[in-house]
C-alpha cells in the first residue's frame, strides 16, 4: 500500500499508508498530500532476500527428503537441486525455481 505525506493548513504534517482515494477524502478540507516514494532496493539487498527466500524454502522441504515413499519425492530433489543452482544462474534473483 502506498505512503503519503499528508500537510494540513495549520502546517502539521502526518504520513498515511493507504490508497489514494481515502487520502484525497482525509484531505479535502484541510490539507493536501504527497506520494513518499517506496525505498531503492540495491541488486546486494535483492541477492540477499533471494538466497534467505531460498534457504528458507530449503529447510521447509527438509522433510521430504528420508521419505522414500513421498509420491512427489523426485519432483521434491529436482526442486531442491535448483534451489541450491540458483544463485549461479542468470535468473538469479530475479525468477524464482518452482516446483
Amino acid at each position: 500500500m502506498p505512503k503519503y505525506k499528508v500537510t494540513f493548513s495549520d502546517g502539521t504534517t502526518r504520513n498515511i499508508r493507504s490508497d489514494e482515494e481515502y487520502v484525497k477524502k482525509f484531505t479535502a478540507d484541510d490539507g493536501t498530500y504527497e506520494l513518499i516514494p517506496p525505498p531503492k532496493v540495491t541488486d546486494s539487498e535483492r541477492r540477499l532476500w533471494g538466497k534467505i527466500w531460498r534457504d528458507n524454502t530449503l529447510l521447509e522441504t527438509d522433510y521430504i527428503v528420508p521419505l522414500t515413499d513421498h509420491p512427489q519425492r523426485d519432483k521434491f530433489l529436482t526442486y531442491r537441486q535448483k534451489l541450491r543452482d540458483w544463485p549461479s544462474t542468470s535468473d538469479f534473483p530475479s525468477k524464482r525455481p518452482t516446483l
